[in-house]
């Protein structure tokens, strides 16, 4: 299958992969032969990119991090304790029993991702609808428990780095909705409105029994950067705790690589090179170099043109060098179609360099929200 932005879907393509509302429940099975409604109602979904089956992909697999129920619990459980959350007028210490229900989603959440003998970042729910604030706060959690396996953390610590990017963004259920899902620009009042649910996600978690305090940083700290240019506090490399690092990391990858209402979504490589212009101001190097090797920026299914002339699709990645994956090639230099396709393995051909990728409508990124 191959990722198709849905401004390039065609009547009569089939969907590849299932796509999901805030629910984890199907709205789209894989097979699917797509219509004029349809293809109309992905677009009012805010949905950039879905995965296509064609004859010419056939048997590229795009990997899943998560399994279907545990990702249908964890949406379910999110949506439930956000929504009992929004819109309540106090803050409620011990009310929602939040640890219970989150520490049983974590477990199974930390059991997925480490059945992979080699966890990669890549990217989740582009093809899910509905609700941003449940499947971010999802996916942040998986990207941060893949970053914490492979910096070695025992079993204890990734529970709490999970449970803390899971919740990192729980004090958006006490922000205005007006402000939450605006398209333009915020003003500095809306802004410092919508900075405050940093502080109000550590008030929440902080004395909530079973969710540990350093999980509550991640809420409160997730917005801090290196030179102190961040925010609640303005705080500076040492005191900005090491988990809370890496929640920002995984937060602003994403943030810029789902399709949100004022800008359409990024794509992973060009996440990263927007991560790596605050290598050293405002994330750690190191942090920044080790996120860099564990994600996939060029994610199976992706159209490629390369320096070859020869345009095709990523069949795999190795996790080992995942900026040089295994390139399927559909068409040669001249752009015609191949009644043949073939691969090129990067990692060995080492003359062979990706030039382009499928273009995705890059708008500036703001980083208000």
């Amino acid at each position: 299958m191959r990722l198709v932005p849905v401004r390039k879907l065609q009547e009569g393509m089939r969907i590849g992969k299932k796509i999901y509302n805030d629910e984890g429940v199907v709205l789209l099975a894989d097979g699917v032969e797509l219509t004029v409604p349809l293809i109309r109602r992905l677009v009012e979904l805010d949905i950039g990119y879905v995965y296509i089956e064609d004859e010419q992909t056939e048997g590229i697999v795009i990997p899943e991090l998560l399994h279907e129920d545990t990702r249908r619990e964890a949406l379910q459980n999110i949506r439930k304790n956000f929504q009992r959350l929004s819109g309540t007028s106090k803050i409620a210490k011990g009310y929602f029993h939040l640890g219970k229900d989150f520490t049983r989603v974590m477990e199974a959440i930390l059991k997925d991702v480490s059945r992979q003998e080699d966890s990669m970042i890549l990217l989740m729910d582009m093809n899910t609808a509905d609700h941003y604030l449940y499947k971010h706060s999802l996916n942040v959690c998986v990207y941060s428990l893949v970053l914490g396996i492979a910096s070695g953390y025992p079993e204890d610590r990734l529970m709490q780095l999970g449970l803390g990017a899971l919740l990192h963004d729980i004090g958006k259920t006490q922000i205005p909705q007006r402000v939450l899902s605006k398209p333009q620009k915020l003003t500095d009042d809306e802004f410092r409105v919508m900075k405050a649910h940093a502080e109000i996600g550590y008030k929440i978690l902080k004395d909530e029994p079973n969710i540990p305090l350093l999980a509550a940083h991640c809420a409160f700290q997730h917005h801090e950067r290196l030179n102190g240019s961040g925010y609640p506090r303005g705080v500076q490399e040492k005191e900005i705790h090491e988990y809370a690092q890496w929640v920002a990391l995984a937060d602003s990858y994403d943030a810029m690589t789902s399709h949100r209402v004022y800008r359409p979504a990024m794509l992973p490589h060009q996440a990263v090179e927007v991560l790596y212009a605050g290598s050293g101001t405002l994330y750690d190097q190191k942090k920044l170099e080790l996120f860099r090797d564990k994600v996939a920026i060029y994610p199976p299914g992706l159209t490629v043109k390369l320096n070859t002339g020869e345009t095709g699709v990523v069949s795999r990645i190795h996790s080992s060098t995942p900026h040089r994956p295994v390139i399927r090639i559909l068409s040669d230099a001249e752009g015609r179609n191949l009644k043949a396709p073939y691969e090129i393995d990067l990692a060995r051909k080492l003359s062979v360099i990706i030039t382009e990728v499928d273009d995705a409508d890059v708008q500036p990124i703001s980083f208000q929200h």
